[in-house]
C-alpha cells in the first residue's frame, strides 16, 4: 500500500473523509493509504470463517465484526480495516458512527501476496500493542494452513499452526475450532509443496 497523499489530515478529517469513500484506506501519522481489493478466494474464505464463527458464537457475549468495522490502535494512532474481529467483554467503540472498535479480542487477517509481509510483520507489531488482543490469527489463500499467535503472560506470543484440509486449530481466546475443510469450502488449493529434506550429516 502507498499514500495517496502527503498533505497532513487530521483523524478527524480522516474519518469524515472515510465515511464518504467507496474505498477504504488505512491512516497512519497523517497520511492516508488505500487499500487494494480482495480476490474471489479471499472473499469466500473470510466469508466461510465468519460463518464458522457466527454458528459458533451465537449464544457467545462476544461480537464478530467482519471488514467494514474499523479499528483504532491507540497507543500508535494507526485505524486498519482487519478482515474479522472479535470483541468479547465491554465493547469500546468511538465516534457517533459506532464505526471504530477498540478493543478487539480477536484479529483475522486472510493472507493476499501484495500484504502477506506487512500482515506479518508492521501490522503485527500495531496490533501486539493493544491490550485487549489475544489472539492473532492468519489464515493462508494458497495452501490449507492457519496460523494463530496466542499472547502469553509476560507479553510473549506463541505460534501454533494448522496445516491440510484435514486438520482443525482451536482458538482459544474466544472458545471457537476452525476446521480447515470448513475454512476453505468451495476453494480449489494447489498441491501443497514438499518441504525440502533436512541435511545430510555427511
Amino acid at each position: 500500500m502507498s499514500a495517496i497523499s502527503k498533505q497532513y489530515m487530521t483523524e478527524a478529517e480522516y474519518l469524515a473523509l472515510e465515511r464518504d469513500s467507496e474505498i477504504k484506506h488505512e491512516y497512519y501519522h497523517g497520511e492516508i493509504f488505500a487499500m487494494s481489493g480482495a480476490s474471489r478466494k479471499h472473499n469466500l474464505i473470510t466469508a466461510n470463517t465468519i460463518g464458522i464463527f457466527h454458528n459458533q458464537l451465537r449464544k457467545n457475549p462476544c461480537e464478530l465484526y467482519a471488514s467494514d468495522m474499523r479499528i483504532r490502535v491507540s497507543s500508535t494512532g494507526l485505524y486498519t480495516y482487519p478482515d474479522i474481529s472479535v470483541a468479547c467483554g465491554e465493547v469500546e467503540i468511538i465516534s457517533d458512527e459506532l464505526d471504530t472498535l477498540l478493543n478487539p479480542t480477536l484479529i483475522v487477517e486472510v493472507l493476499s501476496p501484495s500484504t502477506e509481509s506487512y500482515d506479518r510483520g508492521t501490522k503485527f507489531q500495531h496490533y501486539r500493542t493493544l491490550d485487549s488482543l489475544q489472539e492473532y490469527v492468519l489464515i493462508s489463500q494458497d495452501s490449507a494452513r492457519i496460523e494463530s499467535f496466542t499472547r502469553q503472560p509476560g507479553g510473549t506470543w506463541v505460534l501454533r499452526e494448522a496445516v491440510g484440509l484435514e486438520a482443525a486449530i482451536d482458538l482459544t481466546s474466544i472458545q471457537c475450532t476452525l476446521a480447515l475443510a470448513d475454512v476453505y469450502e468451495k476453494i480449489t488449493l494447489p498441491d501443497e509443496p514438499m518441504l525440502p529434506p533436512p541435511p545430510s550429516n555427511g
